[in-house]
C-alpha cells in the first residue's frame, strides 16, 4: 500500500509551526492517562502540548511531563472535570491544531462533552472515557464528523454497538464490528486490537502490520492517542494521521519487545521508542 508520508520538520523550524494539541483528560487518581497522552503527542514532534484537567493532579503533571502547558480547574479539591468547567475547556481550545479527549477523564463526560463537540471546530480524537460517554448518549454520535477520530477497544466498541459489555461479540467478528461503527459514523475509526484495524465510511478497511501482546497493558491507548492527536495537529488528515499513528505505535512495541520481550515493557516505554519507529516508517513512504 502507499504509506502515508510523515510531516516535514524542515531545519528552520520553530515551535509555533509544529502544531498545538490540546489533551483533555485525567481526574484524581489518573494523572498517569493524561501523562502518557502528553509526553506521546510531544515524543511525536507536536511544537506545544496543552492538558486542560483538574486542579488537584496539577503537580503529577507537572513532575510527569515538564514540557507541558496545564490549564487546569482552580479547585484543587476536585476529582474530575464537569460541565461547569466548559468554558475553560473551550478557552483552551483556542488557537489549538487538534484536541484528544477522553483518558482517564472517569464517569459523568456525557454532560459535557456534547457541547464540547459543538462549541469546537478543530479535528478531535475521541478515546476512553469520551467514547463511554458517547455510549452512554447515542444522540452524541450526530456530532461526530470525519474531522474526528475515533479509538476503541473491544469492550468499547460493543458498548457504542449497543452489544453492552459483550466485547466477545467485538472480537468474534472485528470486520463486521468496524464496519458497523463506520456505518454509524462519518469518523475514522480505530478498532484496537490485535492486527488494529483503521477504516472510515466509503474507504477500504485498513489492517495494520505491526505490534504485539505487550500492548495489552493500561495505559497503552493513551499513548496510541497522543500520537494520533500529535499528527494531526501536525497537518495530517485524521484517516492518514490514524493509520502512520498506529503504524509507530506497533512498531514501538514491536522494537521494545525485541529488547526486553512482551512482559516487560510498559506504556511509557512506548513514547520513548517513537524516534526509532518514525525512522523506520520512513522507509515504508
Amino acid at each position: 500500500m502507499m504509506w502515508p508520508e510523515l510531516p516535514v520538520r524542515s531545519s528552520d523550524t520553530d515551535k509555533s509551526r509544529m502544531g498545538r494539541v490540546l489533551v483533555v483528560a485525567g481526574s484524581r487518581g489518573m494523572a498517569g492517562a493524561a501523562a502518557l497522552c502528553a509526553e506521546a503527542a510531544l515524543r511525536t514532534g507536536c511544537g506545544y502540548v496543552y492538558v486542560a484537567t483538574v486542579g488537584a493532579i496539577a503537580p503529577e503533571l507537572t513532575a510527569a511531563v515538564p514540557t507541558a502547558i496545564l490549564r487546569c480547574t482552580s479547585d484543587r479539591e476536585q476529582a474530575q472535570l464537569t460541565k461547569a468547567d466548559l468554558a475553560m475547556l473551550v478557552d483552551a481550545c483556542s488557537e489549538i491544531d487538534a484536541v484528544i479527549v477522553g483518558p482517564g477523564l472517569g464517569e459523568g463526560v456525557e454532560a459535557w462533552i456534547g457541547e464540547l463537540l459543538e462549541r469546537i471546530h478543530v479535528p478531535m480524537v475521541l478515546d476512553a472515557d469520551a467514547l463511554n460517554a458517547v455510549a452512554r448518549e447515542p444522540r452524541l454520535l450526530a456530532l461526530i464528523t470525519e474531522s474526528h477520530v475515533m479509538t476503541p477497544h473491544a469492550g468499547e466498541a460493543a458498548r457504542l454497538l449497543g452489544w453492552g459489555n459483550h466485547r466477545e461479540r467485538v472480537e468474534g467478528d472485528r470486520l463486521g464490528a468496524v464496519e458497523q461503527l463506520c456505518a454509524m459514523t462519518a469518523a475514522t475509526v480505530v478498532l484496537k486490537g490485535a492486527g488494529t484495524l483503521v477504516s472510515q465510511r466509503g474507504r477500504n478497511v485498513h489492517v495494520n502490520p505491526t505490534g504485539n501482546a505487550g500492548l495489552a497493558k493500561a495505559g497503552s491507548g493513551d499513548v496510541l492517542s497522543g500520537i494520533i492527536g500529535a499528527l494531526i495537529a501536525r497537518g495530517m488528515d485524521t484517516h492518514d494521521a490514524a493509520v502512520a499513528g498506529t503504524w509507530l505505535h506497533g512498531r514501538a512495541a514491536d522494537l521494545l519487545s525485541h529488547e526486553v520481550g512482551e512482559d516487560s515493557y510498559i506504556p511509557s516505554d512506548l513514547a520513548h521508542a517513537l524516534g526509532a519507529a518514525m525512522r523506520d516508517y520512513s522507509n515504508l513512504t
